[in-house]
């Protein structure tokens, strides 16, 4: 166990820019779950780490707006192609959503069949690099979720199946290149469960809680025992969103 390692200036940017992911995964992770659409996140992202494996292999600049734009397209194109389908066979969406998540794994990993350093790129997009970010990738962030956040309170219940989907797939791009697909995955489903029932801003505020808790707890451990950060974060969600459902329930069963 290393306590050198618990430097505030090594921690402090990735806690905010989970802070940051938290603030609009939250609201969507519920809309997700009421949608009843519980894989969308993981083909949205999986589409945006396409775009970035496509521009990895057309050797454009790994962190420069390329890439960036690669990732938005690709993500914006598939969430407009998946909203179409809801709107044309509702009935069938979440297996049109499983389709879709599979194929661009499958299309990533070809992309990547001849580079060497191929897996290690995939994984880092799977697992994330929290643990390095940075204070302009925070500021990016709060800039456009700043936007997104603003779109979605002006909205409100009307933000229709199209204008949800195209919110999403921006929200996603922009985490999953730090956070990785497994992080974004987490921060949307497990606290949106863990507070499944509550009224809109209770929900929140406690969703919210749960997942700067498990931030938190997951970059420290990282740290001090030398794990990588996102899968030390997915696991902390799981245990702190586990507790809290069992919290609330206990104490429904108390009231009644």
């Amino acid at each position: 166990m290393n306590l050198a390692a618990l430097d505030p200036s090594l921690l402090l940017w990735p806690f905010i820019v989970g802070l940051l992911v938290l603030s609009t995964h939250v609201p969507l992770g519920r809309r997700v779950l009421a949608r009843g659409i519980i894989f969308l996140d993981l083909a949205v992202a999986q589409l945006a780490v396409l775009g970035v494996v496509a521009a990895h292999a057309l050797d454009l600049a790994a962190d420069g707006w390329p890439t960036q734009l690669a990732a938005a397209a690709a993500a914006l194109a598939g969430a407009a192609a998946l909203a179409a389908c809801e709107r044309r066979w509702p009935q069938i969406q979440e297996a049109l959503i499983g389709s879709t998540f599979v194929v661009a794994a499958s299309a990533a990993v070809l992309l990547l069949a001849d580079d060497p350093h191929g897996g290690e790129h995939l994984a880092e997009l799977l697992t994330g690099q929290i643990l390095w970010a940075t204070s302009t990738q925070a500021m990016q962030m709060a800039a456009l979720y700043g936007m997104l956040l603003a779109f979605m309170t002006w909205r409100g219940e009307c933000l229709g199946g199209l204008g949800f989907y195209l919110v999403f797939a921006l929200a996603i791009t922009a985490s999953v290149q730090v956070v990785g697909v497994y992080l974004v995955f987490a921060s949307l489903i497990l606290p949106a469960l863990a507070v499944r029932g509550l009224p809109a801003r209770p929900g929140l505020l406690v969703g919210w809680t749960v997942g700067a808790l498990a931030y938190a707890a997951g970059l420290t451990a990282s740290a001090l025992l030398d794990w990588p950060s996102g899968p030390a974060i997915v696991i902390a969600l799981a245990v702190i969103a586990l507790l809290a459902a069992r919290t609330r329930v206990a104490a429904s069963g108390r009231q009644r």
